[in-house]
Protein backbone atom coordinates (compact mmCIF):
# COMPACT_ATOMS: atom_id res chain seq x y z
CA UNK A 1 0.00 0.00 0.00
CA UNK A 2 1.19 3.17 -0.46
CA UNK A 3 -0.27 6.48 0.89
CA UNK A 4 0.84 10.39 0.82
CA UNK A 5 0.73 12.21 3.85
CA UNK A 6 -1.41 15.19 3.91
CA UNK A 7 -2.30 18.38 6.24
CA UNK A 8 -4.33 18.18 9.13
CA UNK A 9 -3.70 14.08 9.96
CA UNK A 10 -5.15 13.45 6.42
CA UNK A 11 -3.88 10.85 3.88
CA UNK A 12 -4.30 9.74 0.08
CA UNK A 13 -3.83 6.17 -0.72
CA UNK A 14 -2.15 5.86 -4.17
CA UNK A 15 -2.48 2.28 -4.53
CA UNK A 16 -5.41 0.00 -4.93
CA UNK A 17 -5.42 -1.26 -1.70
CA UNK A 18 -6.44 0.62 1.35
CA UNK A 19 -5.91 0.78 4.90
CA UNK A 20 -9.05 -1.04 6.72
CA UNK A 21 -10.46 0.73 9.32
CA UNK A 22 -9.07 -0.01 13.00
CA UNK A 23 -5.98 -1.73 11.95
CA UNK A 24 -2.78 -0.89 13.05
CA UNK A 25 -0.06 0.36 9.99
CA UNK A 26 4.04 0.97 10.45
CA UNK A 27 4.67 3.79 7.90
CA UNK A 28 8.45 3.77 6.14
CA UNK A 29 9.29 6.48 4.15
CA UNK A 30 8.98 5.18 0.49
CA UNK A 31 12.35 6.87 -0.17
CA UNK A 32 14.75 4.81 2.00
CA UNK A 33 15.18 1.25 2.40
CA UNK A 34 12.34 -0.56 3.65
CA UNK A 35 12.43 -3.19 6.70
CA UNK A 36 11.34 -5.80 4.06
CA UNK A 37 14.44 -5.02 2.02
CA UNK A 38 16.64 -5.20 5.00
CA UNK A 39 15.39 -8.67 6.17
CA UNK A 40 15.27 -9.90 2.61
CA UNK A 41 18.71 -8.72 1.92
CA UNK A 42 20.56 -10.00 5.03
CA UNK A 43 18.85 -13.42 4.49
CA UNK A 44 19.71 -13.75 1.00
CA UNK A 45 23.08 -13.01 2.11
CA UNK A 46 23.46 -15.93 4.80
CA UNK A 47 21.67 -18.41 2.81
CA UNK A 48 24.52 -17.62 0.16
CA UNK A 49 27.87 -17.41 2.27
CA UNK A 50 25.83 -20.66 4.48
CA UNK A 51 25.74 -22.96 0.96
CA UNK A 52 29.08 -21.65 -0.40
CA UNK A 53 27.99 -21.94 -4.48
CA UNK A 54 29.72 -18.17 -4.64
CA UNK A 55 34.00 -17.36 -5.66
CA UNK A 56 34.44 -14.98 -3.35
CA UNK A 57 37.13 -15.45 -0.50
CA UNK A 58 35.44 -14.73 2.39
CA UNK A 59 36.55 -16.04 6.33
CA UNK A 60 33.22 -14.76 7.76
CA UNK A 61 29.53 -13.55 7.20
CA UNK A 62 30.89 -9.56 7.29
CA UNK A 63 33.62 -10.57 5.03
CA UNK A 64 31.58 -11.59 2.37
CA UNK A 65 28.87 -8.90 3.13
CA UNK A 66 31.84 -6.49 2.14
CA UNK A 67 32.50 -8.93 -1.51
CA UNK A 68 28.60 -8.03 -2.11
CA UNK A 69 28.49 -4.71 -1.58
CA UNK A 70 31.31 -4.02 -3.46
CA UNK A 71 30.87 -6.22 -6.23
CA UNK A 72 27.04 -6.32 -6.38
CA UNK A 73 26.25 -3.03 -4.56
CA UNK A 74 26.78 0.93 -4.17
CA UNK A 75 30.35 -0.22 -3.55
CA UNK A 76 32.82 2.54 -2.22
CA UNK A 77 31.52 5.99 -1.52
CA UNK A 78 35.48 7.56 -0.49
CA UNK A 79 39.38 6.56 -0.70
CA UNK A 80 41.68 7.10 1.91
CA UNK A 81 45.54 6.81 0.64
CA UNK A 82 48.77 7.52 1.52
CA UNK A 83 51.09 10.66 0.76
CA UNK A 84 54.59 11.61 1.00
CA UNK A 85 55.31 14.96 2.74
CA UNK A 86 58.03 16.43 0.79
CA UNK A 87 61.04 16.90 4.27
CA UNK A 88 61.46 20.48 5.23
CA UNK A 89 64.46 22.34 5.84
CA UNK A 90 66.59 20.89 8.33
CA UNK A 91 65.19 17.65 8.53
CA UNK A 92 66.30 16.26 5.14
CA UNK A 93 66.29 12.55 6.41
CA UNK A 94 62.39 12.63 7.30
CA UNK A 95 59.73 11.87 4.78
CA UNK A 96 56.83 12.06 6.29
CA UNK A 97 53.52 9.93 4.90
CA UNK A 98 49.97 11.70 5.22
CA UNK A 99 47.09 10.08 5.17
CA UNK A 100 44.33 11.61 2.70
CA UNK A 101 40.94 11.67 1.75
CA UNK A 102 39.19 11.28 -1.78
CA UNK A 103 35.81 11.00 -2.72
CA UNK A 104 36.16 9.63 -5.67
CA UNK A 105 39.27 6.64 -7.04
CA UNK A 106 39.93 9.33 -9.90
CA UNK A 107 40.62 12.43 -7.43
CA UNK A 108 43.81 10.09 -6.06
CA UNK A 109 46.64 11.84 -7.91
CA UNK A 110 47.75 10.19 -11.10
CA UNK A 111 51.08 9.03 -10.04
CA UNK A 112 49.97 7.20 -6.61
CA UNK A 113 47.54 5.60 -8.66
CA UNK A 114 49.74 3.68 -10.97
CA UNK A 115 52.72 3.57 -8.51
CA UNK A 116 52.89 -0.03 -7.48
CA UNK A 117 54.25 0.80 -3.70
CA UNK A 118 51.48 3.57 -3.27
CA UNK A 119 48.81 1.95 -5.07
CA UNK A 120 48.73 -1.05 -2.51
CA UNK A 121 48.21 1.72 0.15
CA UNK A 122 45.21 3.09 -1.58
CA UNK A 123 41.95 1.96 0.92
CA UNK A 124 38.28 2.28 -0.17
CA UNK A 125 35.32 3.13 2.30
CA UNK A 126 32.43 0.87 1.55
CA UNK A 127 28.63 2.39 1.83
CA UNK A 128 27.27 1.26 4.70
CA UNK A 129 24.04 -0.49 3.41
CA UNK A 130 21.93 1.78 6.25
CA UNK A 131 23.17 4.53 3.75
CA UNK A 132 22.13 2.86 0.70
CA UNK A 133 18.60 4.78 -1.06
CA UNK A 134 15.64 2.40 -1.57
CA UNK A 135 16.69 2.46 -5.56
CA UNK A 136 20.61 1.07 -4.23
CA UNK A 137 19.00 -1.14 -2.38
CA UNK A 138 16.59 -2.79 -5.12
CA UNK A 139 19.87 -2.78 -7.49
CA UNK A 140 21.81 -4.90 -5.20
CA UNK A 141 19.15 -7.33 -4.48
CA UNK A 142 18.72 -8.06 -8.17
CA UNK A 143 21.73 -7.99 -8.82
CA UNK A 144 22.67 -10.74 -6.02
CA UNK A 145 19.53 -12.94 -6.56
CA UNK A 146 20.88 -12.81 -10.36
CA UNK A 147 24.33 -14.02 -9.33
CA UNK A 148 22.58 -16.81 -7.03
CA UNK A 149 20.34 -18.28 -9.98
CA UNK A 150 23.24 -18.34 -12.23
CA UNK A 151 25.57 -19.90 -9.48
CA UNK A 152 22.91 -23.14 -9.40
CA UNK A 153 21.31 -21.93 -5.95
CA UNK A 154 18.39 -23.70 -5.57
CA UNK A 155 18.03 -24.33 -1.69
CA UNK A 156 14.57 -24.66 0.10
CA UNK A 157 15.58 -21.82 2.14
CA UNK A 158 16.69 -19.73 -0.91
CA UNK A 159 13.39 -20.25 -1.96
CA UNK A 160 11.06 -19.50 0.95
CA UNK A 161 13.08 -16.10 0.66
CA UNK A 162 12.06 -15.60 -3.04
CA UNK A 163 8.47 -16.22 -2.34
CA UNK A 164 8.51 -14.03 0.62
CA UNK A 165 9.85 -11.02 -1.07
CA UNK A 166 6.98 -12.10 -3.80
CA UNK A 167 4.71 -11.96 -1.86
CA UNK A 168 5.13 -8.57 -0.19
CA UNK A 169 5.17 -6.99 -3.40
Amino acid sequence: MKILILEKEQYLVESKDSPIIGRHYNLEDSETGTAAQNKAFHALIQEYFKIGMHSYKADNIADFKNHIKRHLGAGFEAYVYVEIKKPVMGMENLDRPIIKDAAKYLDIPEEIRKDPYFKELIRGRLKSWSNYTKKQRQKTMDNLIAEMLAAGVNSKKFNEIMEGMESDS
